[in-house]
C-alpha cells in the first residue's frame, strides 16, 4: 500500500478524494467508488500500489489505438478497481472488485515494468488498460515518469472521468490515449455507469490542447445510446471541439454483467459509421468484420495505406514518418 495523492483530511477522520469528478467522502476504513483507495488511520492509501492482475505484449492496434504506432506490440499492465459502475462492463471481474475478493494480484515495482518493456524487441512502449487505470493513479504515474527517461511511449485507455489537477500533472508523461466517450448524454452516465459526461468532455479537450494523440472508442448499445441524432450532436462536438481527424472506433455491444440487452446489430453500426463519416476523416468499426471499417484510407488521396484484418496490420501505404507514400498527408503517429 501507499498513501495516495489527492485528497483532503475533514473532520472526525473523513477524507475527500479528489482524484476524480466522484469527490469521494470516504469514512474510516472504508474505501471511495473505485473501490481500491481506502481511508486507513486518517490517511487515503492505494490499496493496488505495485499490484497488477495483468501484464501482456498485445499488438497496439488492440487498445484500440490505430494511428499511434500501428502494427507494434505494447507493453500492456492492468490492475483491479473503477471509478464507475457501467452495466455493460465487459471487465467487470477485475473492475469491480477489490483487493478483498481478487487474488491473482502480483506485485511489481516501476523498474521490474520498464526492465520488461525495453527488454522486448519491437516494443513500443507502456500501455494503462484492462481496468480504469485512474484508481492507481500513483503507480501508473511513477512508471510513466520512468517509461519517458528510457525513450518507452506511453498510452492510456480510460473513461476518461478525473479531475483537472491530477491530469495536468499525468499529461506530460503521456503520449497517447483512447478515451470511452461512452454517450452523449448525461442521463446515460447518470444511470449506466454512475459517473457524469461533462468532466469526460473538457478531458477529451485538454488532452487535445495539449497535442497529445487522442482515439475515442464509442461502444453502441441498442435502446440506451443508438438515438441517431444524438449520435449526430456527439460526432459535430468531436469535429468542433477536438477536430476532425481525431480517430472514432465504433464498437458492437454484446451482452455482459448486468446488461442483457441484445447485441447491437451490424445495420446499426453501419448507419452510425456513414454518419460519422461525414464529420470526421478516421473511422473505424470494432468486433464486426466489415472491410471498409477497419482499413486506413488517407483522407486526402483516398489510397488505402494500412490493412487490417483482426490484429493483422500491414503498412501497405506510409512511410517511417507516417505520412501516406502516395501524397505525402500526415496519417500516424510512428
Amino acid at each position: 500500500m501507499k498513501e495516495a495523492q489527492f485528497y483532503i483530511n475533514l473532520d472526525n477522520n473523513k477524507i475527500k478524494c479528489t482524484l476524480c469528478p466522484h469527490n469521494c467522502i470516504v469514512d474510516l476504513n472504508k474505501r471511495g467508488v473505485c473501490g481500491v483507495r481506502k481511508n486507513i488511520k486518517g490517511k487515503l492509501v492505494s490499496e493496488i500500489y505495485g499490484k497488477l492482475c495483468s501484464l501482456n505484449f498485445d499488438p497496439i492496434e488492440k487498445k484500440p489505438l490505430y494511428h499511434f504506432f500501428p502494427g507494434k506490440i505494447i507493453l500492456s499492465l492492468g490492475s483491479i478497481g473503477c471509478n464507475f459502475k457501467c452495466k455493460f462492463c465487459q471487465n467487470n471481474d477485475i473492475s469491480q472488485s477489490t483487493i478483498d475478493d481478487f487474488p491473482y494480484l502480483k506485485e511489481y515495482s516501476s523498474d521490474n515494468i520498464i526492465n520488461i518493456a525495453v527488454n522486448q524487441p519491437n516494443n513500443t512502449g507502456i500501455a494503462f488498460t484492462y481496468n480504469e487505470p485512474t484508481v492507481w493513479y500513483e503507480f501508473m504515474l511513477e512508471i510513466a515518469i520512468k517509461a519517458k527517461k528510457n525513450n518507452l511511449n506511453t498510452s492510456m485507455v480510460t473513461n476518461g472521468h478525473i479531475n483537472n489537477k491530477p491530469l495536468e500533472e499525468l499529461i506530460d508523461y503521456m503520449d497517447a490515449f483512447n478515451v470511452d466517450l461512452k454517450a452523449f448524454t448525461n442521463d446515460f452516465y447518470k444511470k449506466q455507469t454512475s459517473g457524469n459526461l461533462e468532466p469526460v468532455k473538457e478531458t477529451l479537450k485538454f488532452i487535445v490542447s495539449k497535442n497529445k494523440h487522442l482515439e475515442i472508442t464509442n461502444l453502441i448499445i441498442p435502446t440506451l445510446n443508438d438515438d441517431p441524432k444524438i449520435f449526430e450532436q456527439m460526432i459535430k462536438w468531436i469535429s468542433k471541439e477536438l477536430g476532425e481527424n481525431i480517430v472514432l472506433h465504433l464498437s458492437k455491444y454484446f451482452p455482459r454483467y448486468k446488461m442483457n440487452i441484445p447485441e447491437t446489430s451490424i445495420s446499426k453500426l453501419i448507419e452510425f459509421y456513414e454518419i460519422a463519416k461525414k464529420e470526421l476523416n478516421y473511422v473505424y468499426l470494432g468486433n464486426v468484420a466489415y472491410h471498409e471499417g477497419n482499413n486506413t484510407i488517407c483522407n486526402k488521396c483516398r489510397e488505402t495505406v494500412i490493412l487490417r484484418k483482426g490484429y493483422y496490420t500491414q503498412l501497405t501505404g506510409i512511410d517511417i514518418n507516417g505520412n501516406c507514400n502516395n501524397c505525402g498527408n500526415k496519417i500516424a503517429v510512428t
